[in-house]
């Protein structure tokens, strides 16, 4: 008889011993009259570094029982138990104290890992006779599915499209009331017991000028589901009843309801993601981690690397620098809606605003696009705008700001911000983690400082109430922080994490501005976007008179060039595990991994916000670009 026990994500909230002596009463009878013999095999790396006892031990035990031979002694039988039982506690013990740092060893040395150069990736756009992004449907039937959140576990939206896109110097909109925005939905596959009406609209991509093509959408959909139970598995169809036109049944599960004891698995992240081979294999390692929700941070499709006429370029300012307008190529987002439906529809996204999804046009109008294609909570969470928002998911608070919508302190958005924050419940919540696409701690040439203005704005608020983890994107590589304030390591500061690195067209960011001649010009540095000075040289610390660092900042715990994503597992109410997997890696193999944890009685919320050296420098920087 083979008994075969699989200890799988070992940590120290889930007990080897536990897992290992199953509490089923038939087994202490068998142990007592039969012999064995004990073998345990754990499979990893020979190296301490990629040992991996931290994401996977597989343990064989056989249990053989051969023979009945009653002279031995039950205590030497209960002895073997209790050898074995000490194995696995010492391995666990091992991996829990050996292997996985935790943010309470802060701070880390620096660490840059070499370009791997037999790495090239595959950053070639997917081509539209791909199947993947071919429209499969037919008439008014649904496509480009999706689930998104609301701000509470009992409500998501589901969006799709339906009817066909239109491209050229003359097009004639849909009417987007001839077909309705119908979801039946229920616990069971059949029958579906209640049913939700939403909204529709048609957005148009125009350009004033003569030779361009203009585009119009299909008809878009947005329902939203209320009434739902947390950590529950419903069925969906959509479409329009009326003209036979709904789609296949597809599934979500709710987010667990928010509290201190109950957290979704497994949150994926991901940032400037694109359309291409690399893109398309984040997905699949993605997949294979089975997240139970996914935030994107930004720069979605890539359209605007596009001429209207489906021309495209790794840099568009390289190929098409005398075009009279930046112009973009829409159908890529409906590519992109294709290729992401056998995820998204069962697996909520949650967006955030990127530059690439600008995209000016007529009147100057701006990420109408993204505004249009995606369901945001933003009404739910007391926002005015589609570009800062905020949700639960079970104890972990989500704030989503816009890094390129107006964010000083007479602006809707801090104001906003500064409200939301003051209403969690750290009780309930006590997790708090913050988004956006531009990164304020970056140490690569690429976008070096690029967003300081907002840092100034904003970053004594999230201090102020003690923000554990940022993510961004915007920079085409990886990079872990250590916990950081205003530059200076700082044990109540966030951890910052830019995960950029989904694999889009323009390639890997390579240099860093520590490198030596890569430090950026000061004057080259400002967002284009948003306008504003605010990054001087440093007044103190080894980078003292320096715009730059002259070695990796003590502030920068990791980095690596290489396409990737992210996969966060709250463990409990000061426990978090963060990884982050590479693309040219097995999937089960790991890039960097570390323990986030929250310390809420050495860095309690402050009562007020404390200002720093650069508040004085928040002029001259534009309110507002978006037409939200």
């Amino acid at each position: 008889m083979c008994i075969c026990i699989c200890v799988y994500n070992v940590t120290p909230f889930s007990p080897i011993a536990r897992r290992l002596l199953h509490p089923h009463p038939s087994i202490f009878p068998l142990l007592l009259i039969k012999r064995f013999a004990f073998s345990a095999f754990a499979f990893a790396n020979f190296s301490l570094k990629s040992i991996n006892l931290h994401r996977i031990v597989f343990l064989y035990v056989w249990i053989l029982f051969a023979g009945n031979n009653k002279k031995k002694k039950m205590g030497l039988r209960f002895g073997k138990v209790a050898a074995a039982v000490l194995i696995f506690a010492t391995l666990n013990l091992f991996q829990i104290h050996g292997e996985i740092p935790t943010t309470l060893d802060e701070p880390f040395d620096p660490v840059t890992v070499p370009l791997d150069k037999s790495f090239r990736g595959n950053a070639i756009d997917l081509p539209d006779s791909d199947p993947r992004v071919k429209r499969s449907v037919l008439g008014f039937h649904p496509e480009q599915i999706s689930v998104s959140l609301s701000s509470t576990f009992d409500s998501v939206w589901i969006s799709w499209i339906t009817g066909e896109f239109q491209i050229g110097e003359n097009v004639k909109p849909l009417n987007p009331k001839t077909v309705a925005s119908v979801v039946h939905y229920g616990k069971l596959r059949f029958p579906m017991t209640h049913k939700a009406n939403g909204e529709s609209l048609v957005y148009s991509q125009l350009y004033p000028f003569e030779g361009l093509q203009n585009y119009t959408s299909g008809i878009i959909h947005h329902v939203r589901l209320t009434g739902l139970e947390p950590s529950t598995l419903y069925y969906y169809r959509c479409g329009d009843p009326s003209i036979q036109a709904m789609s296949d049944i597809y599934y979500f599960k709710t987010m667990p309801i928010s509290s201190p004891k109950s957290y979704p698995s497994r949150i994926a992240v991901i940032g400037d993601l694109g359309l291409t081979f690399n893109s398309s294999s984040t997905i699949e390692h993605l997949r294979r981690n089975k997240p139970d929700l996914i935030l994107l941070v930004g720069d979605v499709c890539y359209a605007n690397l596009y001429l209207t006429n489906g021309t495209g370029s790794d840099c568009y300012s390289c190929s098409f620098s005398d075009t009279p307008i930046h112009e973009t190529f829409q159908p890529r987002w409906d590519y992109w809606g294709r290729f992401m439906q056998p995820l998204v529809s069962k697996v909520p996204i949650m967006m955030v605003q990127g530059n690439h999804e600008l995209e000016e046009q007529a009147e100057n109008k701006t990420f109408v696009s993204y505004s249009s294609r995606f369901a945001f909570p933003s009404k739910e969470s007391g926002s005015s705008s589609k570009f800062y928002y905020s949700f639960n998911a079970g104890g972990i608070h989500f704030i989503v700001l816009g890094g390129y919508v107006a964010y000083n302190r007479s602006d809707d958005q801090y104001k906003w911000l500064e409200k939301d924050l003051a209403n969690v419940d750290r009780e309930v919540t006590p997790w708090l983690v913050a988004t956006w696409h531009p990164p304020w701690y970056t140490t690569y040439q690429a976008h070096y400082r690029e967003s300081e203005c907002m840092k100034v704005a904003m970053e004594d608020l999230l201090y102020q109430y003690r923000v554990d983890i940022v993510f961004n994107g915007h920079v085409h590589a990886y990079e872990r922080s250590n916990r950081v304030y205003n530059y200076n390591i700082d044990p109540c500061g966030p951890i910052y994490i830019s995960i950029g690195d989904g694999g889009n067209r323009e390639k890997m960011a390579i240099s860093h501005a520590d490198d030596p001649d890569s430090c950026p010009e000061p004057s080259t540095t400002p967002d284009a976007i948003m306008g504003g000075f605010c990054a001087f040289n440093f007044t103190a610390g080894p980078a003292s008179g320096q715009f730059c660092w002259d070695q990796q900042p003590d502030y920068s715990a990791y980095r690596e060039s290489s396409f990737g994503h992210g996969i966060l597992e709250v463990k409990n109410e000061t426990h978090a595990l963060w990884t982050w997997h590479r693309n040219q890696d097995m999937y089960n193999r790991i890039g960097d991994q570390i323990y986030v944890v929250r310390q809420p009685e050495r860095c309690p919320v402050q009562s007020e916000v404390i200002e720093f050296w650069g508040a004085q420098n928040l002029q001259n920087v534009p309110s507002s670009v978006s037409s939200d």
